[in-house]
C-alpha cells in the first residue's frame, strides 16, 4: 500500500475527526476507496473506536432510484427507515470515503425523482450532519479521467492537496475569517459578475479540514460564511458536473435575496431542477473563498475546485449552523449546491467598500495591487 494512503487515513482520523477511544464510527466506502478504507480501519482499531462500514455505489443508487421512480403519475416517496435514522443518531463520527467507478453513474435519473429524494431525505441528512462528519476521496481512475489527468498525475495532485500542514494554513486563513467576521457587506466583481450580499451578524468558518474548525471536507482550505439579502448578477464560469451531468456558464440574477432569473450555457434543465426543489433553493446559503494553493487546477470535482486559490464559490440552498448566531435559523433547503467563479484576473472582492482581494491576491500577499 502506498504510504500516502496511510497518511491520508491518519489525517482523516486524527486531525480531521479527532476520533477517540470508544467512539461509534460509521464509514461509508465507495467502490474505489477500498485501500483507504483498510487504512482507516487500521487507524480506528489502534485508537479503540468501534466502526461500522457501509457500501456506497453510484450504480446501486441509480438502480434504486430508477426502480422507485413512481408510476401512474404519482410522486415517489423516499422516507427513511427507522433503522437508518437510528444508525446516524447513534454515531459519534461519520466518514465518507468517495471514489466510484463512474462519476456519471446516475446521470439518467429523472429530475422529479432527484427532487423527491432530496426532500424526503432531509431527516437522514440532518442526523448525519449532527455527527463529527468528514468527506474525502480516494484517488481513482474515474476521478482522474474526469479531471483530465493521467492516474499517476492525479494521485500526486490529490495528496498534495490533502497532506497539508493544516495548522499553518489555518493561521493564514484566519486573516480572511476576521475580515468577514468584522464586515457587513461583501461585493464580488469579476467579468460579468457584480453581486453584493450581506454578512452582518454572521460568523465565518476557517475551514482547515477538521471538526475542531467546524470544517467537514478533506482536503479543505476555504473560509466561508452564510450571506443573505443578495443583489446582483453572478456568472459561474467554472464548468462542473452536477448529479452526473455537465453544467457550464450558469448565470443567476438575484433580487431581494432570491434568484429571479437564470441561464446556463449547457444543461440549463439541471439548474432549473435545483431551483425548483424547494423555496430555499432560490437563495444563497454559502459564500466561500478558496485558499488552498495546492489545488492549482480545475478538476471538475467540487471537493477540490471550490478550495482553489483565485476562486470564490456560492452555494444555493442550505446554510450551515456554524455561520449563524445561536438560536437563529439560516436558509433551509434540501439543496446545497456550490458553484464557482474564477477571480484570478480582472476581479476584485470588497468588504464594506474596501478592496481586500484583487486578481486572486489578498492585500497581505505578494502581488496585491490596491
Amino acid at each position: 500500500m502506498d504510504d500516502r494512503v496511510r497518511e491520508h487515513a491518519e489525517t482523516l482520523v486524527g486531525w480531521s475527526t479527532r476520533v477517540e477511544p470508544g467512539d461509534d464510527v460509521v464509514v461509508s466506502v465507495s467502490e474505489g476507496a477500498h485501500d483507504l478504507a483498510v487504512a482507516v480501519a487500521e487507524q480506528l482499531g489502534e485508537i479503540g473506536a468501534t466502526p461500522l462500514f457501509t457500501y456506497s455505489s453510484g450504480e446501486t443508487g441509480r438502480a434504486y432510484l430508477k426502480a422507485s421512480g413512481g408510476g401512474d403519475g404519482e410522486a415517489p416517496s423516499f422516507e427513511a427507515g427507522e433503522h437508518e435514522l437510528a444508525l446516524y443518531e447513534a454515531a459519534d463520527v461519520y466518514l465518507s470515503l468517495g471514489g466510484g467507478r463512474n462519476t456519471a453513474a446516475a446521470a439518467d435519473v429523472p429530475g422529479p425523482v432527484r427532487q423527491a429524494y432530496r426532500r424526503d431525505r432531509q431527516g437522514v441528512r440532518e442526523a448525519r450532519l449532527s455527527t463529527d462528519w468528514m468527506s474525502t476521496v480516494h484517488p481513482t481512475r474515474s476521478l482522474a479521467q474526469q479531471a483530465g489527468m493521467a492516474y499517476e498525475e492525479y494521485r500526486e495532485f490529490v495528496y498534495d492537496a490533502v497532506l497539508r500542514d493544516w495548522e499553518t494554513l489555518a493561521k493564514e486563513m484566519d486573516r480572511t475569517k476576521r475580515l468577514l467576521d468584522d464586515g457587513s457587506e461583501v461585493r464580488v466583481v469579476a467579468g460579468e459578475t457584480d453581486v453584493r450580499m450581506s454578512i452582518a451578524g454572521r460568523t465565518a468558518v476557517n475551514s482547515a479540514a477538521s471538526v475542531a474548525y467546524d470544517s467537514h471536507n478533506l482536503p479543505s482550505g476555504e473560509v466561508f460564511t452564510a450571506p443573505y439579502d443578495t443583489e446582483g448578477e453572478v456568472l459561474f464560469d467554472v464548468p462542473m458536473t452536477i448529479d452526473g451531468r455537465r453544467v457550464r456558464d450558469v448565470r443567476l440574477t438575484f433580487e431581494d435575496g432570491v434568484v429571479t432569473a437564470f441561464e446556463a450555457g449547457e444543461n440549463p434543465g439541471v439548474v432549473a431542477e435545483l431551483l425548483e426543489t424547494d423555496d430555499g433553493a432560490r437563495r444563497l446559503g454559502e459564500l466561500g473563498i478558496g485558499m488552498n494553493r495546492a489545488v492549482d487546477r480545475f478538476t471538475d470535482s467540487i471537493l477540490f475546485d471550490e478550495k482553489m486559490g483565485d476562486t470564490v464559490h456560492m452555494a444555493l440552498g442550505r446554510a450551515y449552523d456554524a455561520n449563524l448566531p445561536e438560536g437563529e435559523s439560516g436558509n433551509d433547503s434540501a439543496v446545497h449546491q456550490d458553484m464557482i467563479v474564477d477571480v484570478g484576473e480582472n476581479a476584485r472582492m470588497e468588504v464594506d467598500g474596501e478592496v481586500v482581494q484583487r486578481d486572486g491576491s489578498f492585500r497581505w500577499e505578494d502581488g496585491f495591487e490596491g
